[in-house]
This record gives structure tokens, C-alpha cells and sequence, in this order.
């Protein structure tokens, strides 16, 4: 009985993994592909201005956060945290001519909340660190 239980337990959590990798891998390839149409469009245009690059590092975090997530199996919240900030960035580069004074404050407000909200969060996993299984004792904590 006990050994019916622990695979009907079992089975879901597999399901999920597969699931949570091809999601994984869908992204990754998709990323891959919308950074060499960026190279392709620079390249083409021989030309570079700031959007671009930051379009390109925009891309770079979102394979740098599915690399940590193969490699640890946690994602770490200030990834997406980091990209909001660098599109909010370009969006404020590409489109400045055209905003009122107000949305630029408000989307500097929201890059500041955004950066005190990664501050924040760096310093909860210094002084209250993760354990394995989501325990807070620091002799567990995990790097």
C-alpha cells in the first residue's frame, strides 16, 4: 500500500520536472533565436546605438537566469527584477522625446522601488539565508 502511495506521489513531481524543462528549454531556444535576429538586424544596419545593446543584455540576463536554473533548480527573483529595470531603462532611452515629465518620474519611481526592492532582498538572504527544504537555520544555508 505505502509503495502505491509514494508512486502516485512520485508521478506528479516527475511531470512537473519535464514540464518545467521544456518550458525552460522553449525559452532558451526562443532567446537564442531573438539574439541573432538582433545581431543579424545591427549587422545589416551596420550600425549600433544603445537600445541595441540593451535589448542584447535584456536577452543575455534571460539566459543567464535559465543557466541558473539548470544548474541550482532555484530561480532567483532579482533576475526578472534586473530585466525590468534594463527594459524599463531602454524604454526611457528609445521613447524620452516623446514622454511628459511625469511619466518619466513615474518610471524612474518605479526603477528606484525596483532597485530598493533588490536591495531588500539581498539583504533578507544575508541576515535570514535559505536552508535545504526552506528552513531558516543558517547551518543549512546553501551559497
Amino acid at each position: 500500500m505505502q509503495d502505491t502511495e509514494n508512486k502516485s506521489a512520485i508521478l506528479p513531481k516527475k511531470v512537473i520536472h519535464v514540464v518545467e524543462h521544456v518550458g525552460l528549454a522553449i525559452i532558451l531556444i526562443a532567446t537564442i533565436v531573438a539574439i541573432g535576429e538582433e545581431v543579424y538586424k545591427v549587422i545589416d544596419a551596420r550600425h549600433v546605438n544603445l537600445a541595441d545593446l540593451l535589448l542584447l543584455f535584456i536577452y543575455l540576463e534571460v539566459v543567464a537566469m535559465v543557466g541558473i536554473y539548470y544548474e541550482s533548480h532555484r530561480l532567483p527573483v532579482r533576475y526578472p527584477i534586473y530585466i525590468a529595470i534594463v527594459a524599463l531603462a531602454r524604454y526611457v532611452i528609445l521613447d524620452s522625446k516623446d514622454m511628459s515629465w511625469q511619466t518619466m518620474m513615474g518610471i524612474g519611481g518605479t526603477m528606484l522601488l525596483l532597485a530598493f526592492t533588490i536591495l531588500a532582498i539581498r539583504y533578507g538572504h544575508t541576515r535570514m539565508p535559505y536552508g535545504r527544504g526552506g528552513s531558516n537555520d543558517p547551518e543549512c544555508a546553501e551559497d
